[in-house]
C-alpha cells in the first residue's frame, strides 16, 4: 500500500464527489476534509469511508473508521487527504503484523 497513490485516490474521490454535487471547487493534498473550512458534506465523509474500505479489501485488511480510537482521532484523521492516507496506512501496517 503506497501513501501517495492513497493521497490521489481520497483526492480524486472527493472531487468527484463534488462536481456530482454541483460544486465547483476541488481539493487538494492538504485541504481540510471536515469542519467548515471543508467542501465536502457529511455524507460524502461516509462515502469517503466505504470508498476507503473498498480498497483496503483487495489488500486484504478491514480499515475500521466506525470504532472509538478511530472516531477519537476523527478530527485529526480528516485533517486532509494526507492525513487519511497515514491513517489507512497506520490500521494497515498494525493489522499486517
Amino acid at each position: 500500500m503506497n501513501k501517495s497513490a492513497l493521497v490521489s485516490n481520497i483526492v480524486n474521490f472527493v472531487n468527484e464527489y463534488l462536481i456530482e454535487q454541483g460544486i465547483e471547487n476541488v481539493i487538494e493534498d492538504s485541504s481540510t476534509l471536515i469542519g467548515s473550512d471543508s467542501l465536502i458534506d457529511s455524507m460524502g465523509l461516509v462515502e469517503l469511508c466505504v470508498f476507503l474500505e473498498d480498497i483496503c479489501l483487495d489488500e486484504d485488511f478491514d480499515f475500521d473508521w466506525t470504532s472509538e480510537s478511530a472516531m477519537s482521532k476523527s478530527r485529526s484523521m480528516f485533517r486532509s487527504a494526507e492525513s487519511l492516507a497515514e491513517e489507512v496506512l497506520e490500521q494497515y501496517t498494525n493489522n499486517k503484523k
